[in-house]
């Protein structure tokens, strides 16, 4: 049996009789009834999920997956594809926004090579480096598929393994990436699956301004025809228009929900790999978090599809697991809510009429 079918074997759906627990202590806080909202329904979340009406999410981690892309040389990007090696180092020396975030919400930062073009050579901090380095970069998705099958379950098997080393110590993880020019593939990926329209799910990524985005939408509505990918079948769709970094959060995230650990979803490219997680397990959908909702437009109609409504919307899009680590913080809001509000019994509060 593979590591892929092991994984799905293990995951579970959330547990019901723990959540009713959590909502029969939720509506006896001394509040007016369900008086913080999305924070409570987020604790109901973290009980099921965890099987606890104490989560522990005390240990988290964000997990950023990088690698490039082929089809960075149709020009999808404002940046050359160099940065990804350059950010990749940034990470690692804590100077980019995820580490910034991350020191505020208490989450250490593990990267991941799945795909960087540039042989990465001595690292600055081997501690939190893993590689996982399938080859140097996927292939011009406009000119054929970004990689082989094999290399697609190669990608998520791998994700499966960082989880699993990683859920020795850690009870709570964050997905991140980073990669120069994959909001395409994540918008082709998107338009696949969901059947919307290329122009509908493709988004400005880095900044890009109307010239290059109409570009942008042409290129993928090339790839798509090139392609064909099966929208019913996601190693085909993630094997022919994906990325290394996106089958390695796919990987993550199921890896996570076997263990039932939550993990919180970053913006649009690491919701695009939870679709290719949950096409090959729905049942993994029930340990994710949308952590918060990206201006990119493809991001919603990802959330969409998965049923997810994100924690925040801040207008953010900077992607590196940023808006993952920044909802860490209201995840342990939500379980010091569960846990440490009194009831109107042990505070001796009279009740509501």
């Amino acid at each position: 049996m593979s590591l892929i079918d092991e994984t799905i074997k293990r995951i579970i759906p959330a547990d019901t009789v723990t959540r009713e627990k959590a909502r029969e202590r939720l509506n006896q806080l001394t509040m007016p009834h369900w008086a913080l909202g999305r924070l409570m329904d987020l604790a109901l979340d973290l009980a099921a999920m965890t099987r606890s009406t104490n989560p522990q999410v005390d240990k988290r981690v964000v997990v950023v997956m990088a690698g490039d892309h082929g089809v960075a040389n149709e020009g999808v990007s404002n940046y050359p594809q160099e940065v990804t090696l350059q950010m990749v180092y940034n990470f690692l020396r804590g100077g980019a926004g995820i580490n910034a975030i991350s020191r505020v919400s208490g989450s250490h930062v593990m990267v991941v090579d799945m795909g960087v073009a540039t042989d990465m050579g001595e690292v600055p901090d081997p501690t939190s480096f893993i590689s996982k380095r399938i080859r140097p970069g996927t292939s011009n998705i406009a000119t054929g598929p970004a990689m082989t099958r094999k290399e697609a379950v190669q990608s998520i098997e791998a994700g499966i393994e960082v989880a699993l080393k990683l859920g020795e110590s850690y009870n709570l993880f964050g997905t991140g990436d980073m990669g120069i020019g994959n909001t395409t593939p994540s918008s082709a990926i998107v338009s696949a699956i969901t059947g919307e329209d290329p122009a509908k799910v493709t988004g400005h990524g880095t900044g890009i301004d109307d010239e290059k985005f109409q570009n942008k939408v042409k290129i993928i509505e090339k790839i798509l025809k090139v392609n064909q990918p099966n929208s019913k079948d996601a190693l085909d769709t993630l094997a022919k228009v994906g990325g290394f970094e996106i089958g390695g959060i796919a990987g993550l995230i199921l890896g996570a929900a076997s263990m039932q650990k939550p993990v919180l979803i970053d913006g649009f490219i690491s919701t695009t790999g939870a679709l290719i997680a949950h096409g090959i397990c729905p049942n993994a959908a029930d340990y994710m978090i949308a952590s918060h909702r990206s201006v990119e437009q493809g991001h919603k109609i990802a959330l969409k599809h998965l049923n997810k409504e994100p924690l925040m919307d801040l207008n953010l899009r900077l992607g590196e697991g940023t808006g993952a680590a920044l909802s860490m913080t209201l995840v342990e809001a939500a379980v010091r809510v569960l846990t440490e509000v009194a009831t109107f019994e042990e505070a001796e509060v009279t009740k509501a009429e």
